[in-house]
């Protein structure tokens, strides 16, 4: 394994590294002088892999590459989250910002050939999951053609959604709902990170997919509830719902969600119905409402401590979409509510 001609050009995919104490630096050089262990450091940089995936491409056993995934979890370079029965592993972006692992990578020579094969290897499995993906996106293609052509074109709800946004940078983005990763990818761009969650595990694999063959690095999808979501307090600054709230069996609590991991002033984005009387998507689609009024959106966004609100209607037949935009207050104004 060589260095020389970078994997990734520093200076763009990684910014400026941020100073890192000596013991902090020592456990992570410890994780990551093993040469097996870098390697996969440099595929977890690039996709979010499970322990099978992994053997396969580094030509070890399960209890080998086990065991170097603790230890590169346990020194804080690697995050582990459940999926089923699945585990994943990933080192996003701002993780290669923060540690030495950001260094070294980028200092790996691509043409080397273990590294190059390896390189190769993803590519397959990468390619292996996009066939699967899109083998059960084909067989529900119809359900999803059958609801869209009931509101206006998409195009236009996705224009919608961008006027609401704000200008420049984004930030951290949170796509609650995230279904095939499509607001994901169109918002990832203008994001530091952008993370999806499904509770479906099959269209986190459709998204997964969608986002490799987009290359945003910056993007992952997780398994969760958007009643109760997987993440911390305040560590979002945007938040979307695009067609996800009618699935909710809580909206209010949803929406609570949803502000509770926004910081103080990020935004929370709605998109969704109207109230309507097509009974047969509660039928034949799930859907748990039948749109939602813009008062009671305002009285949910209200309760959560998110004000300055917005809207937008896209009316269309028999379906109307309407678009909200909400702000969580300043920490200042929160802690004079309370």
């Amino acid at each position: 394994m060589t260095y020389g001609a970078p994997g990734y050009d520093r200076a763009e995919t990684f910014g400026v590294a941020e100073r890192l104490d000596l013991e902090r630096m020592m456990r992570e050089a410890r994780a990551l002088a093993d040469p097996t262990r870098l390697r996969i450091a440099n595929l977890l940089a690039r996709a979010q892999l499970n322990v099978t995936e992994l053997c396969s491409i580094v030509g070890q056993s399960q209890p080998g590459v086990s065991r170097h995934l603790k230890i590169l979890v346990d020194a804080g370079l690697v995050s582990r989250q459940r999926e089923g029965n699945w585990a994943l592993y990933h080192l996003p972006p701002q993780q290669l910002r923060r540690t030495l692992a950001g260094d070294l990578i980028a200092r790996l020579d691509a043409e080397d050939t273990q590294i190059a094969l390896d390189l190769a290897r993803l590519a397959e499995v990468q390619g292996q999951r996009a066939a699967q993906a899109q083998a059960y996106f084909r067989r529900t293609a119809g359900e999803w053609d059958s609801v869209r052509k009931l509101y206006i074109d998409e195009a236009k709800v996705e224009a919608a959604l961008q006027r609401q946004l704000p200008s420049g940078r984004l930030g951290e983005v949170l796509d609650i709902g995230t279904g095939t990763g499509r607001i994901l990818g169109l918002l990832a761009s203008r994001a530091e990170r952008g993370v999806g969650v499904d509770t479906s595990r099959e269209m986190l694999a459709v998204a997964r997919a969608n986002l490799e063959r987009q290359g945003l690095r910056n993007a992952e999808v997780r398994h969760g509830d958007m009643g109760q979501l997987p993440l911390p307090s305040e560590s979002f600054d945007l938040a979307v719902m695009h067609m996800a709230l009618h699935y909710a069996a809580d909206p209010a609590r949803t929406v609570a969600e949803a502000a509770r991991v926004l910081r103080p002033g990020g935004r929370l984005l709605i998109v969704d119905f109207a109230p309507h009387k097509e009974e047969r998507l509660r039928a034949e689609h799930a859907h748990r409402w039948l749109g939602f009024a813009e008062p009671e959106i305002a009285e949910w966004l209200a309760a959560a401590g998110l004000g300055e609100t917005a809207s937008e209607h896209l009316p269309a037949d028999p379906l109307t979409v309407v678009v909200c935009a909400a702000t969580k207050a300043p920490a200042a104004l929160l802690a004079r509510a309370s």
